[in-house]
């Protein structure tokens, strides 16, 4: 009976190698990093309409784009959102 036992032990500390040894050389293989074609952004202010787009703007206007960018960056600027300290 002991004869069974070791056998099957040592059968599944073989498998329990076998597969340690294909998880490590699968965790070393890397993919062929080839380069595509280049796909050339747009413009931004030309982009289609979604649930992103601030509200108001219609896409391929420029000055509207601009006025939009103008209006965030004016938002996140700390002199003019806090108040002034009187003196």
């Amino acid at each position: 009976m002991n004869v069974g036992k070791r056998q099957s032990t040592r059968g599944a500390g073989l498998a329990a190698a076998l597969l340690a040894a294909a998880f490590a050389l699968c965790a070393c293989s890397e993919k062929v990093q080839t380069a595509g074609t280049r796909k050339s952004d747009g413009k931004p202010w030309e982009a289609n309409q979604s649930a992103f787009m601030a509200s108001g703007f219609k896409g391929g206007d420029k000055a509207a784009w601009e006025a939009q960018m103008r209006q965030r960056a004016q938002s996140q600027n700390e002199h003019s959102r806090t108040a002034a300290k009187p003196r």
